[in-house]
């Protein structure tokens, strides 16, 4: 298949680029080749690389530049997302969208299933919404809704708390924000195989359990051999920053389950290897 992925120089883009390249004809764009906002640059692109598939990733992906930003969040979020939703109608792909956990309200006590109604409390989320509610008029199309994620190719939320710990510098987490992790690698080989299938629909992709961002930069301290003594967990009221953050969006693969695939492995296993990867190449 040949397989646009926009986004590509972000960490998820990386990462699909990384697993979806092994089997297909990979064509990674990064905003420099076409900017997803421009309409005409982006039918263009389609146009000459007539891909089958399109994995959007492509984003403003900071809450608080979101929130400070409203309407370059929705110019790069909504209006890029119905530009790249236009481009692969008129090519006939279909199109893989990433959403987010931001995309509900931070009030259930158990996890978020793929039905449950849809309440953002920030502009980013609502940036998800919109984009999703684009994604799902086409005839084929998967929505994947992702967590906090970790993996190579970009600096992420485990490896800045790791720079940061290597130089001898705190850092400071929320202790009270609870929710999936993910490592792009696993979570692009499952997107891989619901793809492959062609089974459409709306997904939560997440390494399996849940743990605050307090109990994720601890382990990746613990299994990188650095002091986790030196990691902060401040209640996240206290932390200052410009967009509200979800004290609770555990998410549950339930629609994986029921269409017959496996959820990613536990987030503990795959921050292991990931922290492998890393101390290896720093």
């Amino acid at each position: 298949m040949k397989v646009l992925i926009t986004g590509a120089a972000g960490l998820l883009g990386h990462g699909l680029t990384q697993i979806f390249r092994q089997q297909h004809t990979v064509f990674p764009i990064t905003r420099a080749e076409a900017d997803t906002t421009d309409a005409g640059a982006v039918l263009s692109m389609f146009n000459r690389l007539r891909p089958e598939i399109v994995i959007h990733t492509a984003a403003i992906p900071d809450l608080d530049i979101c929130e400070a930003e409203p309407d370059r969040a929705f110019r790069v979020n909504v209006e890029g997302t119905r530009n790249v939703v236009q481009a692969a109608g008129k090519v006939g792909a279909a199109m893989a969208h990433i959403s987010s956990d931001a995309v509900f309200d931070g009030k259930k006590n158990m996890p978020y299933v793929e039905s449950d109604p849809v309440n953002p409390q920030t502009v980013y989320g609502r940036t998800k919404v919109e984009g999703e509610n684009l994604v799902s008029g086409m005839p084929h199309h998967w929505l994947f809704r992702i967590p906090v994620l970790f993996g190579p190719g970009k600096a992420n939320f485990v490896s800045k708390g790791l720079d940061k710990l290597r130089k001898g510098e705190e850092y400071i987490v929320a202790s009270d924000q609870v929710a999936c992790a993910g490592y792009t690698l696993d979570l692009a080989c499952v997107m891989l195989e619901v793809i492959h299938a062609r089974k459409y629909g709306l997904y939560h992709i997440a390494n399996a359990g849940a743990c605050s961002r307090l109990e994720l930069a601890q382990r990746a301290a613990n299994f990188a051999e650095l002091d986790s003594a030196m990691i902060v967990g401040k209640p996240t009221d206290e932390m200052n920053r410009k967009a509200k953050r979800l004290k609770y969006s555990v998410m549950e693969s339930r629609a994986l389950r029921n269409a017959g695939f496996s959820e990613p492995r536990l987030w503990h296993e795959a921050l292991r290897e990931y922290i492998a990867t890393w101390k290896m190449e720093n």
